[in-house]
């Protein structure tokens, strides 16, 4: 069967969505006069503007039970051939079943309900990447991946505007600039933001570089915080650029050293070397994929308290960082014999 009209689903979080492309690369490459549509949350669909690869980003009615039935007709009425559904959760299962596409791919590692919904399950390799774990959904259409690596790409007005902010803020062009992203989705899988003010004052004096914070309009004040625990003039970036033009500030600087988060995948995607602080979540499965990367992770058993505490006190697994080991690891990746960081 020739696929035609094919939906992907993917309703999880930035990071989810860009380690979907190398799925939506093969895709598109098994079928490539198949028209590709893709289902996200409202805010990640920015990671797939301008992906060569997708003819339409959809974005999901999260509304009144009116408004999301009528979504979910209206899905129906695009006659899609086939539906792969990567989220693994009832809502997606439900779109997918409410598609009535020929072809309904999904995984149900819960073994709920929701495998009722597909006409193929599929099992993801256990212990796995989240890549892998995507390119096994093409298995049911005998289609293999030849890359396996996210890609991010950006415009000429992503890059414009990253210059105009970074002006704005008076960044010294002479400088390597350094970027460190302290928040998380989940306060236990931060490292303490003292830690990072600390962190930022050693890779100035050490390594002349400057420091900026990013993150989300949200997390203002914790960059804020940082700024007033460290002694040297950390710029605040957080809330100050959308996810394209951030990017392109990555993609500018010599470093990025930040916790689990979207940030970390978009800054291999664009080639900034990374030092990747985890805690709780597996670097097998949630880990960078691609260029220069160092991975401090503790491997301690989380599943008792993951969620919405950690028990662990002092022994909590972000808190068992040390700054000595994370300035190491920067300081490994600044040695790199590169020209990225340098003048812009």
């Amino acid at each position: 069967m020739a696929l035609q009209n094919i939906l992907v689903i993917k309703l999880r979080y930035l990071g989810d969505v860009l380690l979907a492309t190398p799925m939506l690369h093969a895709l598109k490459a098994a079928y490539p006069m198949a028209r590709l549509s893709v289902l996200v949350n409202r805010g990640t669909e920015e990671i797939l503007l301008r992906n060569p690869y997708v003819d339409e980003v959809m974005l999901l009615e999260k509304g009144s039970i009116a408004a999301q039935w009528s979504f979910a007709s209206d899905l129906r009425r695009k006659r899609f051939d086939t539906v792969i559904d990567l989220t693994d959760a009832d809502r997606s299962a439900f779109l997918t079943w409410m598609s009535r596409a020929p072809i309904r791919i999904g995984f149900n590692d819960e073994r709920r309900w929701r495998g009722r919904g597909y006409t193929t399950v599929v099992q993801g390799e256990s212990g796995g990447h989240r890549i892998e774990r995507d390119l096994a959904a093409l298995a049911p259409l005998g289609i293999t991946a030849s890359d396996r690596l996210p890609k991010l790409w950006l415009s000429v007005e992503d890059e414009a505007r990253a210059e105009e902010v970074l002006s704005r803020l008076g960044v010294q062009r002479e400088q390597r600039t350094v970027v460190i992203q302290p928040g998380a989705r989940y306060w236990f899988k931060a490292w303490p933001h003292e830690r990072f003010a600390e962190l930022a004052d050693r890779l100035t004096a050490e390594y002349h570089c400057q420091v900026l914070i990013g993150g989300s309009f949200q997390e203002i004040d914790l960059a804020q915080q940082i700024v007033r625990a460290a002694k040297c003039r950390p710029v605040v970036l957080a809330g100050q650029v959308g996810i394209k033009p951030f990017a392109a500030i990555l993609k500018r600087s010599a470093l990025l050293v930040g916790n689990d988060s979207g940030a970390m995948h978009i800054a291999t995607a664009v080639g900034t070397p990374l030092v990747a602080l985890f805690g709780p979540s597996n670097p097998r499965e949630w880990g960078p994929r691609g260029g220069a990367c160092e991975v401090i992770y503790k491997e301690l058993d989380c599943r008792a308290c993951f969620h919405p505490t950690c028990q662990r006190g002092e022994q909590n697994c972000m808190k068992l960082i040390t700054i000595d080991e994370v300035c190491a690891a920067a300081g490994k990746l600044l040695a790199l014999k590169t020209h990225r960081g340098g003048p812009v």
